[in-house]
């Protein structure tokens, strides 16, 4: 990624994290430009959280707005920014899915979903799936599936086993009386967007009504992105716990779990929060975030060009492609060969992108990428493949 000179400070940051070599410095649009001016498209937006693009102007007018009046409140407050948010939000909902916990992440909102399991059910089981990724608190961990987040904190909270992804009989084999809820990605992110096959999602639905276990849907990362605003619609499902995250406030840090009337009555009053949950920057953010997302258009917009993606990556005739996959802007190319030296090379060539797995390159752009940025990046994605880097 090219040498860069770093200032010594007394205070780093735990390496926790591969250093992409670049100190990235502001956002406009689709585009991110780096400390010496450099522009890079963006086609990996923060992990999937920036799906409007960087310092949309709606969002933005809304984040000063309320900075000026009121940036946080406690939950036992209400404020009229948490309650635009509400609004907005609850017209993506099916009516069932009424009450609402907030909080600053999807792995909190995932963290919040196993604890009322639990209340709700009188029941410890979970049931994840193999190359599942929940989330990296501790409760939210032990549904994550991969070996490198787990190891070095073993041993997991009980109660949470994994069974493959996409395999109703797996499922079933293991389904019974003591299971407190099975936690699913529609599609799998960090796992290599793995699609279900059509029919997944409703059997799932039956064998938890089946066995007296609730149904989570983990949309964190899928939410808004794959041609609906929820990608459990498609089959005509409705969970009995939703997560989300990421997108909902385009950039700001907020994570949501949605619950049925049922589940919230037993909830013990003061059994879970956070202080800076659901404070009225975020809502602000996150209303004027889904009034955009409201627009039927963007989503069909989404599946278009998804799937010119998959066709114009597909036309390039590399046999270095395994397979392209995914739905709406949830995108995937798999390798036969290792990922990273091509993302390396991809973003030396002014294209960020993310791996999902070993031999996976993710591209989650945003929502309103036009064609053009999109064919930018399958070019550079082809040049990356037939040549490798750019001379330093």
């Amino acid at each position: 990624m090219g040498d860069r000179v770093k200032l010594e400070t007394r205070l780093q940051s735990i390496p926790l994290h591969a250093d992409r070599g670049i100190s990235l410095a502001r956002g406009e649009g689709r585009y991110l430009w780096d400390d010496r001016g450099r522009r890079y498209l963006d086609l990996m937006t923060n992990y999937g959280v920036n799906l409007l693009g960087h310092a949309h102007p709606q969002v933005t007018a809304a984040i000063d707005r309320q900075a000026a009046l009121l940036t946080n409140a406690h939950q036992s407050f209400d404020t009229p920014a948490r309650q635009a948010f509400l609004e907005v939000l609850a017209g993506f909902l099916p009516p069932s899915l009424s009450r609402i916990s907030f909080a600053n992440s999807g792995a909190e909102a995932v963290e919040a979903a196993m604890k009322y399991t639990r209340v709700a059910t009188g029941r410890t089981g979970i049931i994840a799936t193999h190359r599942a990724y929940h989330g990296r608190t501790f409760g939210a961990l032990s549904a994550t599936s991969d070996a490198k987040y787990r190891d070095p904190f073993m041993p997991m909270l009980g109660g949470a086993q994994h069974v493959p992804f996409d395999n109703l009989p797996a499922m079933a084999e293991v389904m019974n009386d003591s299971i407190a809820a099975v936690i699913i990605e529609p599609i799998q992110g960090e796992g290599g967007i793995r699609v279900p096959a059509d029919g997944y999602l409703k059997g799932l639905r039956e064998l938890c009504t089946a066995h007296g276990a609730l149904l989570i849907c983990d949309e964190i990362q899928t939410g808004f992105r794959t041609g609906a605003p929820l990608a459990f619609t498609r089959e005509g499902i409705v969970p009995d716990i939703l997560c989300l995250s990421k997108s909902i406030a385009n950039g700001l840090p907020i994570g949501v779990t949605i619950v049925t009337e049922a589940i919230s009555e037993r909830v013990p009053k003061g059994s879970h929060g956070g202080t800076f949950s659901g404070n009225p920057l975020v809502c602000a953010a996150g209303a004027a975030t889904l009034e955009v997302l409201a627009d039927e258009r963007l989503h069909s917009r989404a599946a278009e060009k998804g799937q010119r993606f998959k066709e114009r990556v597909g036309k390039l005739g590399l046999s270095q492609i395994r397979e392209v996959r995914g739905r709406g802007l949830l995108l995937a190319v798999e390798l036969k060969k290792p990922a990273t030296p091509v993302i390396k090379t991809m973003q030396e060539r002014g294209v960020l992108v993310l791996p999902a797995g070993g031999t996976v390159i993710r591209f989650l752009p945003s929502i309103l990428i036009e064609d053009a940025q999109l064919d930018e990046g399958v070019d550079v994605l082809a040049a990356a493949l037939r040549q490798g880097p750019n001379p330093p």
